[in-house]
């Protein structure tokens, strides 16, 4: 059995699919009750309140871990699931940290993220680490403002990042989870091209056949509105990156098409598989 954590997410979503169809056993981990593929045992729990995980991770083989905002916070201890897990018996854990690790070392947030990576090494269980970027999926907080307004707000309009498809953040935890090939891996997860929120905004119109207009947040509304969702630090790391991302965050990695055999999606893919959202 494989433990999907965040299993309603956009990652966690076509992950706990891609597992099901694959014919594995699979328990969805969420926070709250939610439909899940036929076949898929659901378990409620609170990531920041391990314990409660502990009915899910009886007999499961591996784990895909997922910190949620609140495992972010001053107090948080997620390295204690890696531990409850170790315990249960569960032999891999495939950790979805950020690419952030890497390129922004001393950032709070990307301190603690890196403690989880680092206590996952020394755990003595396979493990393999996703570092995604900025996900095309951050889109979807726009998605009221363009059915309702025509308008995507944003900070940092004409700054771009290549930005990632979830779904292939899925597929590569997928192969991640299934195939020894990968335990050990640490695999950077871009999309192929640089794109800046005025040219996603610009995708959104094209694919609804109706303006969309682009209105340029300043950092302190953009922050105003991400802490509304995630701990002020996370929030200050992320507009650090997109308002001036090094060479190492516009880089192409080639990790996506080397873990699954082809090109990582476009926003123009991803647009067009979720424009239902923005109508």
């Amino acid at each position: 059995m494989i433990v999907v954590t965040g299993a309603t997410g956009n990652v966690g979503r076509p992950l706990t699919q891609a597992l099901a169809e694959a014919g594995e056993q699979v328990t969805a981990v969420s926070r709250h009750a939610a439909a899940v593929p036929d076949g898929v045992r659901h378990v409620v729990a609170d990531l920041s309140e391990p314990d409660g995980l502990a009915s899910a991770l009886g007999g499961a083989k591996a784990l895909f871990l997922l910190l949620s905002g609140d495992l972010h916070a001053p107090g948080a201890r997620p390295t204690d699931i890696i531990d409850l897990a170790a315990a249960s018996g569960v032999r891999r854990v495939v950790l979805l940290s950020s690419q952030g690790v890497a390129t922004r070392p001393l950032g709070p947030s990307r301190i603690a993220v890196r403690a989880v990576e680092d206590a996952l090494r020394e755990s003595g269980l396979d493990w393999a680490v996703v570092r995604p970027g900025g996900f095309a999926s951050n889109a979807l907080a726009w998605a009221e403002s363009v059915r309702t307004q025509g308008v995507v707000a944003a900070p940092f309009g004409d700054v771009g990042v290549p930005v990632v498809d979830p779904v292939d953040i899925a597929e590569t935890a997928a192969a991640c989870l299934l195939d020894d090939r990968h335990t050990g891996g640490v695999f950077e997860l871009t999309g192929p091209e640089v794109i800046t929120p005025r040219q996603q905004a610009e995708v959104i119109a094209a694919a609804l056949g109706s303006p969309v207009r682009f209105h340029e947040l300043t950092r302190e509304e953009a922050k105003a509105a991400m802490t509304q969702f995630v701990p002020p630090e996370l929030a200050d790391d992320t507009l650090d990156i997109i308002s001036a991302p090094n060479p190492a965050e516009l880089r192409i990695s080639p990790d996506v098409e080397r873990v699954l055999g082809r090109a990582p999606s476009s926003f123009n893919a991803w647009v067009a598989r979720n424009i239902d959202v923005f109508r």
